[in-house]
């Protein structure tokens, strides 16, 4: 089986609508499908890997979202099923993003690294 890594940086998409991120979700639905799935976080998704993170009670003017998305526990979820989750360290530096703030499971890697991460998977998909 060829191993995969999912690139995602475009946050939040769809998450009005569904309970998870769309991605985030097919990646762990390969995985528990026998796939060998690994996750790197950039651009605006480092933001998932933000620790403290409450969804609950989101309102949007008369509108409330009963049910959330919660990638941070999404992530960590996927990361106890035995998926790598990798988050670039120089964009939560751009996004003012503390290192302490992260989730303590994830690898925070450099942009320098990416091509040695990138060299340890089959296929590189970017979300």
């Amino acid at each position: 089986m060829k191993r995969i890594l999912c690139v995602v940086e475009t946050a939040y998409r769809g998450t009005q609508e569904e309970q998870d991120d769309a991605v985030l979700w097919f990646s762990h639905a390969l995985k528990n499908g026998g796939g060998d799935v690994g996750i790197l976080l950039r651009g605006n998704a480092v933001n998932y890997a933000v620790a403290a993170q409450d969804p609950a009670g989101l309102v949007i003017g008369k509108f409330s979202i009963e049910h959330p998305a919660n990638p941070n526990k999404d992530l960590l979820k996927m990361k106890q099923a035995g998926i790598p989750v990798h988050v670039v360290r120089e964009d939560t530096e751009e996004r003012g993003i503390s290192p302490n703030s992260l989730s303590k499971e994830f690898l925070v890697v450099s942009s320098r690294e990416l091509p040695g991460l990138f060299a340890q998977y089959d296929q590189v998909w970017h979300w």
